[in-house]
């Protein structure tokens, strides 16, 4: 019998090659021992048993050094390992599995020579606001336990950033700075959050908010327990975060003269391989830029011609399309001075009518609410919507956020928007994986995922589907709406190529019809932004593929649930699960 030398906890055992017994243990002592080493990301996913998960909730993440090679090296020796299985042994699930963790793995492995690439305190997906966010937005706030951890937490915030700043340092050494645009939109931020006194600061507010929610449950905190956590948490923000803050914002504001306006990774020694590994991380494939260049080129081409004749229909004949839905949006403005209340509720009606209508496109749909909620202050000038998943154990629902920053508002994406985010996008997708007992729970809980492509490529997929079953019948400017998201979609991958690969300006992009804080993102966050197209654009094939080789016997509900029962998966694992349907259908 066939034998393996497996590291499980820390021990080296010889065990006979049973594929289902030793490759789940494997893989689920793998998934233990990436939990326990990210305490932040094992909040997010409270993956970890009661008593321990409340231990790991008291830590953030350390941003070390240490931290970060102890990773890639936990990566390379998970592959090792991995390599050791013979997968013809495997079951089909299993199959599946190794090929996400390898991906996962290798991802992780891969990102070594490009640590540098990654900005420390880019404005949208800094050190500064994945702190801020996560513990005003996501670390739980259920009992006595989780307040007091927040304020342990809190202690820590400083630190932190004061590790960012010497990572900083040290790759500005090395010639590593941001664009000059993005260091001013990073110190944006810092204004604004250094702007109010502590007392009215975001880390004490949204304590103080969430605390009010727990009025009248089983796990009500005491008015006086409520008062002193309060004036703790003012205090450390004062004496510790509030400095920190400044220390960063100093440090920026002396790295400006040494910034250029240059935008794109091909600025950087080593930029073309960075870019070529963001781009096959992110779509999952191995699209050269140039590829990918010339899809988003014809996409432009075909759905800017099907825009022209629906803008034709509504009476706007004159202009470039860009230029007419721009005069329709500015048409359709609120009349009311402050409407964010009411498009809040349209937001809401949108997301329950699609509820409503997809009970006829899918067989399966996810137990856990979904509710809209408004973009929070500190980003919402810089943030894009997104979905935040449900808490498993039932404390939050699935959340749309919708930045609202003000006049002009975005009138004719307002559906196309739910769809992705909510219904039947990201919600059903992320949702229906945490809730598929059929998966592996590492899989379930994304500890290793497929890339965006997969998450992506749906919430995209989703919007077309909408459009494809009549749910814009008699309402041409939504209608619109969904496809000048996708003609959006279709020039990040002109853009994004174009920023990090063919050398073009800001100002190029923004020109080519990207705003500005689009622009932005793609700067900081090379390739992500190629996945949504890239993503739809298989899954769509994947469909066409199945009903060609299945005619009569192809139902869209079986193939939905198919894709969103398998979870994220790197594209050419989807292919493979979809096409072994198909055979053992036919």
């Amino acid at each position: 019998m066939k034998r393996l030398v497996l590291t499980l906890l820390g021990f080296a055992v010889a065990t006979p090659l049973l594929a289902a017994a030793d490759f789940d243990q494997w893989a689920e002592g793998l998934a233990l021992q990436r939990m326990r080493a990210e305490p932040t990301l094992a909040t997010y996913r409270q993956y970890l048993p009661a008593a321990e998960q409340q231990l790991l909730d008291a830590k953030l993440t350390p941003n070390t050094p240490q931290q970060r090679a102890a990773r890639i090296a936990a990566a390379k020796s998970g592959l090792q390992e991995l390599g050791a299985f013979d997968r013809s042994q495997l079951s089909a699930q299993q199959r599946t599995s190794a090929a996400v963790v390898e991906w996962s793995l290798r991802s992780t492995a891969e990102a070594e020579p490009f640590e540098d690439f990654d900005f420390v305190f880019n404005q949208f997906r800094g050190l500064h606001v994945s702190l801020v966010n996560f513990l005003s937005q996501t670390h739980p706030i259920r009992n006595a336990g989780d307040l007091a951890n927040y304020l342990a937490r809190l202690q820590q915030v400083a630190a932190q950033m004061d590790n960012g700043i010497a990572r900083a340092q040290d790759a500005a050494t090395r010639g590593f700075l941001m664009p000059r645009f993005i260091t001013q939109a990073s110190l944006g931020q810092f204004e604004r959050f250094l702007a109010e006194p502590p007392a009215r600061n975001v880390l004490v507010l949204s304590l103080q908010q969430r605390l009010n929610k727990l009025n009248g449950t089983a796990n009500e905190i005491s008015a006086e327990a409520r008062a002193t956590a309060l004036l703790e948490a003012e205090k450390i923000t004062a004496e510790a975060i509030i400095p920190a803050f400044r220390r960063v914002q100093v440090m920026l504001q002396a790295q400006l003269p040494r910034n250029t306006e240059d935008a794109g990774l091909w600025r950087l020694k080593g930029g073309d391989k960075a870019y070529a590994y963001e781009l096959r991380r992110n779509t999952t494939t191995d699209y050269t830029p140039q590829q990918i260049h010339a899809i988003g080129l014809r996409e432009v081409a075909r759905i800017e011609g099907e825009m022209d004749g629906l803008l034709k229909q509504l009476g706007y004949l004159d202009g470039s399309v860009k230029q007419r839905m721009l005069k329709l949006d500015a048409d359709l403005q609120p009349k009311e001075a402050e409407p964010r209340a009411a498009l809040l509720a349209r937001y809401e009606q949108i997301l329950r009518d699609a509820e409503k209508r997809s009970r006829l496109l899918f067989d399966i749909t996810p137990k856990a609410p979904v509710v809209v909620q408004r973009e929070p202050l500190f980003t919402e000038k810089t943030a894009a919507a997104h979905y935040s998943g449900p808490a498993k154990d039932g404390s939050l629902p699935g959340i749309f956020w919708a930045p609202l920053p003000g006049s002009p508002y975005r009138m004719t994406n307002m559906r196309t928007l739910t769809y992705h985010e909510g219904v039947p996008g990201h919600h059903f997708q992320i949702a229906l994986q945490q809730e598929n007992e059929g998966l592996p729970r590492y899989r379930r809980d994304a500890v290793f995922a497929g890339g965006s492509a997969f998450s992506e490529g749906w919430a995209l997929y989703a919007e077309q589907l909408a459009a494809e079953n009549g749910w814009y019948e008699g309402d041409i400017p939504g209608r619109l709406g969904q496809l000048d998201a996708e003609l959006f979609r279709a020039k990040r991958l002109v853009v994004d190529t174009g920023l990090h690969a063919m050398q073009w300006t800001r100002q190029q992009a923004i020109d080519y019809g990207i705003p500005v804080a689009e622009v932005e993102r793609y700067v900081v966050m090379p390739g992500q932004a190629c996945a949504y197209k890239i993503g739809m654009l298989h899954i769509l094939d994947l469909r066409s593929r199945a009903q060609q080789a299945l005619g009569p016997k192809f139902k869209v509900g079986q193939f939905h649930t198919l894709v969103l029962q398998t979870g994220n998966v790197p594209l050419a694992v989807l292919s493979q699960v979809v096409d072994d349907w198909v055979l053992a259908q036919r």
